[in-house]
Protein backbone atom coordinates (compact mmCIF):
# COMPACT_ATOMS: atom_id res chain seq x y z
CA UNK A 1 0.00 0.00 0.00
CA UNK A 2 0.93 3.54 -0.36
CA UNK A 3 1.63 5.79 3.30
CA UNK A 4 -2.70 5.76 4.05
CA UNK A 5 -4.53 2.30 5.44
CA UNK A 6 -7.40 2.48 3.40
CA UNK A 7 -10.05 -0.29 4.04
CA UNK A 8 -10.87 -1.55 0.39
CA UNK A 9 -9.14 -5.07 0.47
CA UNK A 10 -7.71 -2.69 -0.60
CA UNK A 11 -6.75 -0.69 -3.99
CA UNK A 12 -2.74 0.62 -3.48
CA UNK A 13 -1.35 3.32 -5.75
CA UNK A 14 2.06 3.57 -6.54
CA UNK A 15 4.22 5.77 -8.51
CA UNK A 16 7.03 4.21 -10.36
CA UNK A 17 9.70 3.47 -8.35
CA UNK A 18 7.79 3.82 -4.69
CA UNK A 19 8.63 1.21 -2.56
CA UNK A 20 5.11 -0.21 -1.60
CA UNK A 21 4.45 -0.74 2.17
CA UNK A 22 2.05 -2.81 3.18
CA UNK A 23 -1.64 -2.51 4.55
CA UNK A 24 -3.26 -5.47 6.48
CA UNK A 25 -3.02 -7.05 9.73
CA UNK A 26 -3.70 -10.23 11.41
CA UNK A 27 -3.06 -12.22 15.06
CA UNK A 28 -3.19 -15.70 16.78
CA UNK A 29 -2.61 -17.67 19.91
CA UNK A 30 -5.03 -17.23 23.13
CA UNK A 31 -7.01 -14.43 21.04
CA UNK A 32 -5.76 -11.15 22.84
CA UNK A 33 -8.87 -9.37 21.48
CA UNK A 34 -10.76 -5.55 22.24
CA UNK A 35 -12.47 -5.49 25.23
CA UNK A 36 -16.94 -6.38 24.41
CA UNK A 37 -18.51 -3.33 24.02
CA UNK A 38 -19.91 -2.96 27.51
CA UNK A 39 -16.32 -2.27 28.47
CA UNK A 40 -14.72 -0.46 25.41
CA UNK A 41 -13.62 3.20 25.89
CA UNK A 42 -14.73 4.54 22.39
CA UNK A 43 -17.57 7.42 22.13
CA UNK A 44 -20.29 5.05 21.92
CA UNK A 45 -19.73 3.11 24.89
CA UNK A 46 -19.26 6.20 26.59
CA UNK A 47 -22.15 8.39 25.34
CA UNK A 48 -25.49 6.47 26.12
CA UNK A 49 -27.13 8.50 23.69
CA UNK A 50 -24.92 7.98 20.82
CA UNK A 51 -26.70 5.37 18.48
CA UNK A 52 -25.17 2.25 17.08
CA UNK A 53 -26.24 -0.45 15.09
CA UNK A 54 -26.43 -4.29 15.90
CA UNK A 55 -27.34 -7.39 14.51
CA UNK A 56 -28.92 -9.72 16.25
CA UNK A 57 -28.59 -13.92 15.43
CA UNK A 58 -31.56 -16.00 16.36
CA UNK A 59 -32.54 -19.21 14.57
CA UNK A 60 -33.63 -18.83 10.97
CA UNK A 61 -36.14 -19.80 8.31
CA UNK A 62 -39.60 -18.90 10.87
CA UNK A 63 -38.82 -15.38 11.49
CA UNK A 64 -38.49 -13.58 14.79
CA UNK A 65 -40.51 -14.71 17.17
CA UNK A 66 -43.19 -12.11 18.88
CA UNK A 67 -40.81 -12.14 22.25
CA UNK A 68 -37.31 -11.96 20.51
CA UNK A 69 -39.31 -8.42 18.98
CA UNK A 70 -40.88 -7.14 22.11
CA UNK A 71 -37.17 -7.81 23.77
CA UNK A 72 -35.36 -5.94 21.21
CA UNK A 73 -38.12 -2.78 21.60
CA UNK A 74 -37.90 -3.47 25.65
CA UNK A 75 -34.36 -2.98 25.36
CA UNK A 76 -34.45 0.43 23.43
CA UNK A 77 -33.94 -1.07 19.54
CA UNK A 78 -35.80 -0.79 16.47
CA UNK A 79 -35.85 -3.12 13.98
CA UNK A 80 -34.04 -1.72 10.91
CA UNK A 81 -34.40 -5.17 8.66
CA UNK A 82 -34.84 -9.09 9.58
CA UNK A 83 -33.17 -11.62 7.32
CA UNK A 84 -35.56 -14.17 8.17
CA UNK A 85 -34.21 -16.66 5.65
CA UNK A 86 -30.69 -17.16 7.59
CA UNK A 87 -32.25 -15.46 11.29
CA UNK A 88 -30.41 -12.30 10.85
CA UNK A 89 -31.69 -9.09 12.32
CA UNK A 90 -30.62 -5.28 12.01
CA UNK A 91 -31.38 -3.16 14.94
CA UNK A 92 -30.93 0.25 15.79
CA UNK A 93 -30.39 1.30 19.46
CA UNK A 94 -29.13 4.10 21.55
CA UNK A 95 -28.82 1.28 24.98
CA UNK A 96 -25.14 0.87 25.53
CA UNK A 97 -26.29 -2.38 27.21
CA UNK A 98 -28.66 -3.45 24.13
CA UNK A 99 -26.22 -6.35 22.96
CA UNK A 100 -25.78 -7.39 26.50
CA UNK A 101 -29.47 -7.35 27.48
CA UNK A 102 -30.24 -8.94 24.13
CA UNK A 103 -28.08 -11.78 24.34
CA UNK A 104 -29.71 -13.16 27.48
CA UNK A 105 -33.17 -13.20 25.59
CA UNK A 106 -34.71 -17.08 25.18
CA UNK A 107 -34.08 -17.47 20.99
CA UNK A 108 -31.19 -15.03 20.58
CA UNK A 109 -27.75 -16.94 19.86
CA UNK A 110 -25.63 -13.95 19.73
CA UNK A 111 -25.85 -10.30 19.21
CA UNK A 112 -23.08 -7.59 19.01
CA UNK A 113 -22.38 -4.20 17.82
CA UNK A 114 -21.33 -3.84 14.34
CA UNK A 115 -19.65 0.01 14.81
CA UNK A 116 -18.05 1.58 17.68
CA UNK A 117 -18.39 5.43 15.91
CA UNK A 118 -22.16 6.45 16.06
CA UNK A 119 -24.73 6.61 13.36
CA UNK A 120 -25.34 7.84 10.92
CA UNK A 121 -21.61 8.01 10.00
CA UNK A 122 -18.19 7.31 11.13
CA UNK A 123 -15.07 8.78 11.38
CA UNK A 124 -13.81 9.82 7.74
CA UNK A 125 -10.76 7.93 6.11
CA UNK A 126 -7.61 8.69 3.82
CA UNK A 127 -9.08 7.84 0.34
CA UNK A 128 -6.58 5.78 -1.84
CA UNK A 129 -6.40 8.51 -5.01
CA UNK A 130 -5.93 6.02 -8.24
CA UNK A 131 -3.75 7.37 -10.73
CA UNK A 132 -5.74 8.32 -13.74
CA UNK A 133 -4.65 7.96 -17.02
CA UNK A 134 -4.30 11.50 -18.73
CA UNK A 135 -5.67 11.88 -22.63
CA UNK A 136 -2.12 12.08 -24.28
CA UNK A 137 -1.67 8.36 -21.88
CA UNK A 138 -4.91 7.31 -23.90
CA UNK A 139 -4.34 8.87 -27.40
CA UNK A 140 -1.01 7.24 -27.20
CA UNK A 141 -2.41 3.82 -26.47
CA UNK A 142 -5.00 4.15 -28.88
CA UNK A 143 -2.26 4.61 -31.53
CA UNK A 144 -0.30 1.96 -30.41
CA UNK A 145 -3.38 -0.63 -30.06
CA UNK A 146 -3.17 -4.16 -32.25
CA UNK A 147 -5.70 -4.78 -34.42
CA UNK A 148 -8.68 -6.26 -33.02
CA UNK A 149 -7.73 -5.06 -29.76
CA UNK A 150 -9.58 -1.88 -27.79
CA UNK A 151 -7.79 1.29 -27.61
CA UNK A 152 -6.14 0.76 -24.00
CA UNK A 153 -5.95 -3.47 -24.20
CA UNK A 154 -1.91 -2.74 -24.50
CA UNK A 155 -1.80 -1.04 -21.18
CA UNK A 156 -3.54 -4.59 -19.61
CA UNK A 157 -0.79 -6.95 -18.92
CA UNK A 158 -2.85 -8.49 -16.64
CA UNK A 159 -4.81 -10.22 -19.56
CA UNK A 160 -2.04 -12.44 -21.26
CA UNK A 161 -0.81 -13.42 -17.60
CA UNK A 162 -4.09 -15.34 -17.48
CA UNK A 163 -4.26 -15.76 -20.90
CA UNK A 164 -7.81 -14.07 -21.03
CA UNK A 165 -6.43 -11.98 -24.43
CA UNK A 166 -6.38 -15.93 -26.09
CA UNK A 167 -9.74 -16.79 -23.95
CA UNK A 168 -11.49 -13.95 -25.99
CA UNK A 169 -10.95 -15.27 -29.22
CA UNK A 170 -13.22 -18.48 -28.22
CA UNK A 171 -15.85 -17.25 -25.82
CA UNK A 172 -16.37 -13.71 -24.28
CA UNK A 173 -18.67 -14.81 -21.68
CA UNK A 174 -22.62 -15.48 -21.54
CA UNK A 175 -24.82 -12.29 -20.62
CA UNK A 176 -26.82 -14.99 -18.92
CA UNK A 177 -24.05 -14.70 -16.20
CA UNK A 178 -23.81 -11.70 -13.88
CA UNK A 179 -21.34 -10.66 -11.06
CA UNK A 180 -22.10 -8.38 -8.44
CA UNK A 181 -19.59 -6.53 -7.28
CA UNK A 182 -20.13 -5.68 -3.66
CA UNK A 183 -18.35 -2.97 -2.95
CA UNK A 184 -18.00 1.31 -2.81
CA UNK A 185 -20.70 1.23 -5.99
CA UNK A 186 -20.50 0.96 -9.35
CA UNK A 187 -21.05 4.16 -12.11
CA UNK A 188 -22.94 2.33 -14.50
CA UNK A 189 -22.46 5.12 -17.07
CA UNK A 190 -19.57 4.19 -17.89
CA UNK A 191 -18.65 3.45 -21.29
CA UNK A 192 -17.24 0.54 -20.96
CA UNK A 193 -19.26 -0.59 -18.12
CA UNK A 194 -22.85 0.64 -19.20
CA UNK A 195 -23.05 -2.23 -22.35
CA UNK A 196 -22.98 -5.06 -19.79
CA UNK A 197 -24.68 -3.31 -16.30
CA UNK A 198 -27.12 -5.31 -14.84
CA UNK A 199 -29.54 -3.05 -13.08
CA UNK A 200 -32.18 -5.59 -11.76
CA UNK A 201 -29.19 -7.13 -9.80
CA UNK A 202 -28.08 -3.62 -8.16
CA UNK A 203 -28.76 -1.91 -4.99
CA UNK A 204 -27.54 0.23 -2.51
CA UNK A 205 -27.15 -1.94 1.19
CA UNK A 206 -25.55 0.50 3.16
CA UNK A 207 -27.98 0.96 6.34
CA UNK A 208 -28.29 -2.77 6.26
CA UNK A 209 -31.52 -2.47 4.26
CA UNK A 210 -32.42 -2.68 0.78
CA UNK A 211 -32.59 0.64 -1.35
CA UNK A 212 -33.18 0.43 -5.38
CA UNK A 213 -33.70 3.91 -5.96
CA UNK A 214 -32.37 4.74 -9.48
CA UNK A 215 -28.62 4.86 -8.97
CA UNK A 216 -28.35 4.39 -5.21
CA UNK A 217 -25.81 1.57 -6.30
CA UNK A 218 -23.35 4.58 -8.07
CA UNK A 219 -20.63 6.47 -5.49
CA UNK A 220 -21.32 9.82 -5.29
CA UNK A 221 -18.85 12.51 -6.08
CA UNK A 222 -16.33 12.35 -3.42
CA UNK A 223 -16.65 8.19 -2.57
CA UNK A 224 -13.77 5.81 -3.65
CA UNK A 225 -13.77 5.10 -7.14
CA UNK A 226 -12.81 1.16 -5.88
CA UNK A 227 -16.11 -0.45 -6.82
CA UNK A 228 -15.67 1.13 -10.72
CA UNK A 229 -12.33 -0.08 -11.18
CA UNK A 230 -13.11 -3.45 -10.10
CA UNK A 231 -16.11 -3.86 -12.02
CA UNK A 232 -14.09 -2.49 -15.06
CA UNK A 233 -11.73 -4.97 -14.64
CA UNK A 234 -14.30 -8.00 -14.57
CA UNK A 235 -16.31 -7.03 -16.91
CA UNK A 236 -15.22 -4.00 -19.60
CA UNK A 237 -17.07 -4.23 -22.79
CA UNK A 238 -14.81 -4.94 -25.69
CA UNK A 239 -16.86 -2.13 -27.78
CA UNK A 240 -13.82 -0.42 -29.34
CA UNK A 241 -13.49 2.24 -26.34
CA UNK A 242 -11.57 1.95 -23.41
CA UNK A 243 -10.07 -1.30 -22.31
CA UNK A 244 -11.15 -4.67 -22.05
CA UNK A 245 -12.52 -7.07 -19.00
CA UNK A 246 -11.58 -10.17 -18.19
CA UNK A 247 -14.98 -11.80 -18.84
CA UNK A 248 -16.34 -8.85 -20.92
CA UNK A 249 -19.32 -10.76 -22.45
CA UNK A 250 -20.64 -11.02 -19.10
CA UNK A 251 -23.02 -8.82 -16.79
CA UNK A 252 -22.06 -6.74 -13.54
CA UNK A 253 -24.09 -5.62 -11.05
CA UNK A 254 -23.04 -3.10 -8.66
CA UNK A 255 -24.15 -3.47 -4.93
CA UNK A 256 -23.13 -0.33 -2.93
CA UNK A 257 -21.93 -1.38 0.83
CA UNK A 258 -19.09 1.29 1.71
CA UNK A 259 -20.56 4.15 3.84
CA UNK A 260 -20.15 7.37 2.51
CA UNK A 261 -16.80 7.66 5.28
CA UNK A 262 -15.74 4.28 3.11
CA UNK A 263 -16.99 1.75 5.89
CA UNK A 264 -17.47 -1.43 5.05
CA UNK A 265 -19.73 -2.61 8.19
CA UNK A 266 -21.96 -5.89 8.77
CA UNK A 267 -25.51 -5.25 8.10
CA UNK A 268 -24.44 -3.63 4.48
CA UNK A 269 -22.48 -6.82 3.89
CA UNK A 270 -25.30 -9.19 5.00
CA UNK A 271 -27.59 -7.00 2.94
CA UNK A 272 -25.48 -7.21 -0.20
CA UNK A 273 -25.10 -11.47 0.19
CA UNK A 274 -28.50 -11.59 0.82
CA UNK A 275 -29.57 -9.38 -2.37
CA UNK A 276 -27.14 -11.32 -4.16
CA UNK A 277 -28.48 -14.61 -3.50
CA UNK A 278 -31.98 -13.49 -3.95
CA UNK A 279 -31.43 -11.80 -7.65
CA UNK A 280 -30.41 -14.79 -9.44
CA UNK A 281 -26.02 -13.61 -9.46
CA UNK A 282 -23.80 -16.76 -10.09
CA UNK A 283 -20.37 -14.98 -8.68
CA UNK A 284 -19.61 -12.28 -6.20
CA UNK A 285 -16.68 -10.08 -6.02
CA UNK A 286 -15.34 -8.77 -2.23
CA UNK A 287 -12.72 -6.52 -2.17
CA UNK A 288 -12.62 -5.54 0.94
CA UNK A 289 -12.77 -6.69 5.03
CA UNK A 290 -15.77 -5.68 7.12
CA UNK A 291 -15.35 -3.10 9.16
CA UNK A 292 -14.39 -2.22 11.87
CA UNK A 293 -12.60 -5.33 13.34
CA UNK A 294 -9.97 -6.78 10.53
CA UNK A 295 -10.14 -9.64 12.52
CA UNK A 296 -13.48 -10.94 14.26
CA UNK A 297 -12.30 -13.40 16.98
CA UNK A 298 -15.15 -15.70 18.09
CA UNK A 299 -14.25 -15.47 22.19
CA UNK A 300 -15.54 -11.49 22.44
CA UNK A 301 -19.24 -10.98 22.16
CA UNK A 302 -19.67 -8.51 19.83
CA UNK A 303 -17.40 -9.78 16.81
CA UNK A 304 -18.81 -13.43 17.29
CA UNK A 305 -22.03 -12.12 16.53
CA UNK A 306 -20.49 -10.13 13.25
CA UNK A 307 -18.86 -13.32 12.35
CA UNK A 308 -21.54 -15.36 12.27
CA UNK A 309 -23.92 -13.21 10.87
CA UNK A 310 -22.07 -12.65 7.71
CA UNK A 311 -20.91 -15.92 7.66
CA UNK A 312 -24.93 -17.17 7.68
CA UNK A 313 -25.14 -14.76 4.47
CA UNK A 314 -22.14 -15.97 2.73
CA UNK A 315 -23.06 -19.39 2.61
CA UNK A 316 -26.93 -18.71 1.91
CA UNK A 317 -25.88 -16.83 -1.31
CA UNK A 318 -23.76 -20.14 -2.06
CA UNK A 319 -26.34 -22.77 -1.54
CA UNK A 320 -28.35 -19.88 -3.70
CA UNK A 321 -25.82 -20.36 -6.78
CA UNK A 322 -23.08 -18.31 -6.13
CA UNK A 323 -19.61 -18.01 -5.95
CA UNK A 324 -17.99 -16.10 -3.75
CA UNK A 325 -14.82 -14.44 -4.42
CA UNK A 326 -12.82 -12.23 -2.04
CA UNK A 327 -9.38 -10.53 -1.37
CA UNK A 328 -6.41 -11.35 0.72
CA UNK A 329 -5.04 -8.70 2.14
CA UNK A 330 -2.30 -6.33 1.52
CA UNK A 331 -0.10 -6.73 5.16
CA UNK A 332 2.25 -9.33 3.38
CA UNK A 333 0.97 -11.40 6.77
CA UNK A 334 1.20 -15.02 6.22
CA UNK A 335 -1.79 -15.91 7.41
CA UNK A 336 -1.41 -19.40 8.45
CA UNK A 337 1.03 -18.55 10.75
CA UNK A 338 0.39 -19.04 14.67
CA UNK A 339 -0.45 -15.32 15.44
CA UNK A 340 -0.62 -11.99 13.97
CA UNK A 341 -0.47 -8.80 15.38
CA UNK A 342 -3.13 -6.59 14.25
CA UNK A 343 -2.78 -2.80 14.97
CA UNK A 344 -5.84 -1.14 13.54
CA UNK A 345 -8.60 -2.59 15.23
CA UNK A 346 -10.79 -1.18 15.63
CA UNK A 347 -10.26 1.31 12.99
CA UNK A 348 -14.06 3.55 13.78
CA UNK A 349 -12.82 3.94 17.19
CA UNK A 350 -9.15 3.63 19.17
CA UNK A 351 -7.16 1.03 17.35
CA UNK A 352 -4.86 -0.61 19.50
CA UNK A 353 -2.32 -3.03 18.53
CA UNK A 354 -3.62 -7.01 19.54
CA UNK A 355 -1.83 -10.25 18.97
CA UNK A 356 -4.70 -12.80 17.45
CA UNK A 357 -5.17 -16.45 17.05
CA UNK A 358 -6.15 -16.81 13.06
CA UNK A 359 -8.15 -20.02 13.85
CA UNK A 360 -9.94 -18.34 16.13
CA UNK A 361 -10.23 -14.81 14.59
CA UNK A 362 -10.81 -14.72 10.71
CA UNK A 363 -10.70 -11.89 8.33
CA UNK A 364 -14.09 -11.94 6.57
CA UNK A 365 -15.33 -12.88 4.54
CA UNK A 366 -12.47 -13.85 2.69
CA UNK A 367 -11.63 -16.82 5.30
CA UNK A 368 -14.54 -17.94 5.40
CA UNK A 369 -15.42 -21.21 4.61
CA UNK A 370 -16.30 -21.60 0.97
CA UNK A 371 -15.30 -17.93 0.06
CA UNK A 372 -12.24 -18.04 -2.73
CA UNK A 373 -9.78 -16.93 -0.98
CA UNK A 374 -7.56 -14.46 -3.76
CA UNK A 375 -3.62 -13.60 -3.55
CA UNK A 376 -1.85 -11.20 -5.71
CA UNK A 377 0.74 -11.34 -8.14
CA UNK A 378 2.81 -8.68 -10.18
CA UNK A 379 3.78 -8.25 -13.76
CA UNK A 380 6.48 -10.94 -13.49
CA UNK A 381 4.38 -13.59 -11.98
CA UNK A 382 5.95 -13.46 -8.61
CA UNK A 383 3.61 -12.57 -5.36
CA UNK A 384 3.18 -8.83 -4.93
CA UNK A 385 4.93 -7.22 -2.63
CA UNK A 386 2.21 -6.33 -0.07
CA UNK A 387 -0.13 -9.55 -1.24
CA UNK A 388 -1.23 -11.81 2.33
CA UNK A 389 -0.34 -15.35 1.78
CA UNK A 390 -0.21 -18.74 3.86
CA UNK A 391 -0.68 -22.46 3.37
CA UNK A 392 -3.95 -23.52 3.21
CA UNK A 393 -5.65 -20.27 3.46
CA UNK A 394 -5.31 -18.80 -0.11
CA UNK A 395 -6.56 -20.71 -2.69
CA UNK A 396 -5.64 -19.05 -5.98
CA UNK A 397 -3.72 -16.30 -7.06
CA UNK A 398 -4.64 -13.51 -9.89
CA UNK A 399 -2.73 -10.25 -10.93
CA UNK A 400 -3.25 -7.44 -8.54
CA UNK A 401 -0.35 -5.28 -9.46
CA UNK A 402 3.14 -4.33 -7.71
CA UNK A 403 5.31 -1.78 -7.86
CA UNK A 404 7.25 -1.03 -11.41
CA UNK A 405 10.16 -1.02 -9.20
CA UNK A 406 9.89 -4.75 -8.15
CA UNK A 407 7.99 -6.10 -11.33
CA UNK A 408 8.32 -4.48 -14.46
CA UNK A 409 5.80 -5.55 -17.16
CA UNK A 410 6.79 -6.14 -21.08
CA UNK A 411 5.88 -3.24 -23.45
CA UNK A 412 3.71 -1.81 -24.68
CA UNK A 413 2.37 -1.60 -20.92
CA UNK A 414 3.88 1.18 -18.66
CA UNK A 415 2.90 0.68 -15.47
CA UNK A 416 3.13 -2.66 -13.11
CA UNK A 417 -0.30 -1.59 -11.56
CA UNK A 418 -3.47 -2.73 -13.04
CA UNK A 419 -5.74 -0.42 -15.32
CA UNK A 420 -9.12 -0.27 -14.58
CA UNK A 421 -12.50 1.78 -15.26
CA UNK A 422 -13.24 4.85 -13.20
CA UNK A 423 -16.01 7.25 -12.22
CA UNK A 424 -16.79 10.05 -15.03
CA UNK A 425 -15.88 7.86 -18.16
CA UNK A 426 -12.08 7.84 -16.91
CA UNK A 427 -9.47 5.06 -16.64
CA UNK A 428 -6.68 4.68 -14.26
CA UNK A 429 -4.25 2.28 -12.41
CA UNK A 430 -4.41 0.76 -8.99
CA UNK A 431 -3.37 -2.04 -7.26
CA UNK A 432 -3.66 -4.68 -4.45
CA UNK A 433 -5.52 -8.09 -3.69
CA UNK A 434 -8.56 -5.86 -4.18
CA UNK A 435 -7.31 -5.79 -8.09
CA UNK A 436 -6.59 -9.94 -8.14
CA UNK A 437 -10.26 -11.11 -6.97
CA UNK A 438 -11.84 -9.60 -10.13
CA UNK A 439 -9.69 -11.83 -12.17
CA UNK A 440 -10.69 -14.53 -10.18
CA UNK A 441 -14.29 -13.17 -10.25
CA UNK A 442 -14.25 -12.90 -13.96
CA UNK A 443 -12.50 -15.78 -14.33
CA UNK A 444 -15.26 -17.97 -12.86
CA UNK A 445 -17.78 -16.58 -14.72
CA UNK A 446 -16.31 -17.44 -17.95
CA UNK A 447 -16.91 -21.11 -16.66
CA UNK A 448 -20.26 -21.11 -15.25
CA UNK A 449 -20.44 -19.38 -19.23
CA UNK A 450 -19.12 -22.10 -20.36
CA UNK A 451 -20.97 -24.45 -18.04
CA UNK A 452 -24.39 -22.85 -17.16
CA UNK A 453 -26.07 -25.78 -15.17
CA UNK A 454 -22.96 -25.96 -13.19
CA UNK A 455 -23.49 -25.61 -9.38
CA UNK A 456 -21.01 -23.41 -7.25
CA UNK A 457 -18.62 -26.87 -5.83
CA UNK A 458 -18.19 -27.92 -9.55
CA UNK A 459 -17.19 -24.07 -10.22
CA UNK A 460 -14.92 -24.08 -7.43
CA UNK A 461 -13.05 -27.09 -8.68
CA UNK A 462 -13.06 -26.58 -12.12
CA UNK A 463 -11.65 -23.40 -11.10
CA UNK A 464 -8.68 -24.64 -9.16
CA UNK A 465 -8.41 -27.33 -11.64
CA UNK A 466 -7.41 -25.51 -14.73
CA UNK A 467 -5.24 -23.06 -12.25
CA UNK A 468 -1.47 -23.10 -13.85
CA UNK A 469 0.50 -24.97 -10.91
CA UNK A 470 3.01 -22.32 -9.77
CA UNK A 471 6.06 -23.12 -7.62
CA UNK A 472 7.11 -21.48 -4.45
CA UNK A 473 9.60 -18.48 -5.33
CA UNK A 474 12.26 -19.05 -3.13
CA UNK A 475 13.68 -17.04 -1.94
CA UNK A 476 11.35 -14.46 -1.54
CA UNK A 477 13.68 -11.37 -1.58
CA UNK A 478 10.92 -8.92 -4.07
CA UNK A 479 13.39 -5.49 -2.80
CA UNK A 480 16.92 -7.03 -3.55
CA UNK A 481 17.99 -5.88 -0.69
CA UNK A 482 19.18 -9.40 0.58
CA UNK A 483 17.19 -10.16 3.06
CA UNK A 484 13.98 -12.71 2.94
CA UNK A 485 10.40 -10.90 2.67
CA UNK A 486 8.34 -13.80 3.00
CA UNK A 487 8.44 -17.40 2.89
CA UNK A 488 5.92 -19.74 0.70
CA UNK A 489 5.43 -22.99 2.00
CA UNK A 490 3.93 -26.14 0.37
CA UNK A 491 3.94 -27.77 -3.26
CA UNK A 492 4.21 -26.41 -6.60
CA UNK A 493 0.00 -26.61 -6.52
CA UNK A 494 -0.93 -26.18 -3.35
CA UNK A 495 1.24 -23.53 -1.68
CA UNK A 496 0.93 -20.25 0.54
CA UNK A 497 2.10 -17.72 -2.50
CA UNK A 498 -0.61 -19.00 -5.02
CA UNK A 499 -3.02 -21.69 -3.68
CA UNK A 500 -3.67 -23.86 -6.61
CA UNK A 501 -2.27 -21.77 -9.07
CA UNK A 502 -2.54 -19.06 -11.28
CA UNK A 503 -6.01 -18.55 -12.48
CA UNK A 504 -6.74 -19.59 -16.14
CA UNK A 505 -8.69 -17.59 -18.40
CA UNK A 506 -8.59 -19.56 -21.39
CA UNK A 507 -9.25 -23.29 -19.97
CA UNK A 508 -12.13 -21.58 -18.26
CA UNK A 509 -13.56 -21.40 -21.73
CA UNK A 510 -12.14 -24.68 -23.42
CA UNK A 511 -12.49 -27.25 -21.09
Amino acid sequence: MTASHPRHRRALVVPAGMAMATALAILPGTAATAAPAQDRPAAAAADEAASLSYVVNIRGGHGAPAHVKKAIAEAGGTIVASYDRIGVIVVHSSNADFARTIRSVRGVESAGATRNAPLPSAATHDTVTPKVLSASEVAEAQAEAAAGQDPLQGLQWDLPAIKADRAHEKSLGSPKVTVAVIDTGVDDTHPDIAPNFDRAASVNCVTGKPDTTEGAWRPGAQESPHGTHVAGEIAAAKNGVGMTGVAPGVKVSGIKVSNPDGYFYTEAVVCGFMWAAEHGVEVTNNSYYTDPWYFNCKNDPDQKALLEAVTRATRYAERKGAVNVAAAGNENYDLAADEITDPVSPNDGTPSERVIDPSECLDIPTQLPGVVTVASTGAKGLKSSFSNYGRGVVDIAAPGGDSTAYQTPAPPATSGLILGTLPGGKWGYMAGTSMASPHVAGVAALIKSTHPYAPPAMVKALLYAQADATACTDPYDINGDGKVDAVCEGPKNRNGFYGWGMTDALDAVTR
